[in-house]
């Protein structure tokens, strides 16, 4: 079965970058994941003195569309760097919060889509024909947190043995 999120109010919408779950990378504090993921679009750009503005936005909707605005100047590498940004602010997402991390290892190996009607890159789009890039790092993600348990647990056993 495949488990679809996009709206917080929606069973499974921890799994939404607008989720109010904070992160905080490189000392940094983010509210949610989308202030971060809209403020990177901007390091290092002639514009990058919005990258306050987005941190300070009140909602992650503010955040979003800050880092939208079409006149302002991207970063030349954004291009190549978007799905590493959102790898490192989903996984730090998932990390800090044990109460969502459960949530997304209870989805088994179920496929996560998330279901934007508008967003073809980040989710499948209308017609279910996006490319569905957070689902496939939320997959990426719980994969990763289960091989860290596995370690942790085969770790512990370790050192049983040897006490």
């Amino acid at each position: 079965m495949t488990i679809y999120f996009y709206k917080l109010w929606q069973p499974y919408g921890c799994f939404s970058n607008f989720s109010p779950h904070h992160i905080e990378i490189q000392g940094t504090y983010w509210s949610t994941v989308e202030h971060y993921y809209q403020a990177q679009k901007f390091v290092g750009s002639a514009d990058a003195m919005i990258i306050p503005l987005i941190r300070a936005a009140k909602t992650p909707e503010e955040a979003a569309a800050l880092g939208r605005c079409s006149s302002r100047r991207l970063r030349a590498d954004w291009d190549l760097v978007k799905i590493p940004v959102m790898q490192t602010a989903v996984w730090q997402k998932f990390m800090t919060h044990p109460d969502i991390k459960e949530i997304l290892l209870s989805t088994g190996d179920e496929v996560l889509v998330e279901n934007s009607p508008t967003d073809y890159f980040w989710g499948c789009g209308a017609e279910q024909t996006g490319q569905n890039h957070l689902g496939k790092i939320l997959m990426g993600v719980r994969e990763d947190i289960r091989k860290l348990q596995e370690l942790t647990v085969f770790s512990c056993e370790c050192q049983e043995n040897k006490g």
